[in-house]
């Protein structure tokens, strides 16, 4: 899966605790981040992170590109609700896209550990490993992108 992380100025010590707690379902994935959160992550875990600009300077910005080229699962957005930032557009269209494209979004703690804890459990069903293709075939019709459904055929 392909996780971007984004973390207000405030929230950024919170995003490198997170990461580090979990590290270990983190490390399976692709992950991407605005610059300065990427590299704080990186600084306290040894995670490999795709960087893009601060999100100040249009690192949210690329990472909402990225959300509607369909290139992202899942965002977690650590954010301050408390004192709203200069750039604050970017930051409320990356939110927008995501409910445009269908792409869970954690935006507080409690929510970021539900969809990582998510993540651990997404292949393992009874103890017993799943392929994506048979995740896939597990998911009701109505569930499955026009892409799914394309590899199911091909599959079968």
């Amino acid at each position: 899966m392909n996780i971007a992380l984004i973390a207000h100025d405030a929230k950024k010590k919170l995003m490198q605790n997170f990461c580090i707690a979990y590290r270990g379902i983190l490390s399976k994935n692709e992950l991407y981040a605005t610059g300065t959160t990427g590299r704080l992550i990186e600084e306290v875990t040894n995670l490999t992170i795709h960087k893009y600009l601060a999100g100040h300077l249009g690192g949210a910005q690329q990472i909402g590109a990225q959300i509607e080229h369909n290139q992202i699962d899942l965002v977690i957005f650590l954010r301050d609700p408390l004192y709203p930032k200069s750039h604050e557009p970017d930051v409320n269209n990356v939110v927008m896209l995501c409910d445009r494209h269908n792409i869970p979004l954690a935006t507080n703690l409690a929510s970021a550990e539900l969809l990582i804890k998510s993540l651990e459990r997404r292949w393992n069903m009874g103890g017993m490993k799943v392929s994506e293709l048979e995740f896939l075939r597990l998911l009701p019709a109505f569930m499955r992108d026009d892409e799914a459904a394309i590899a199911l055929d091909r599959k079968s």
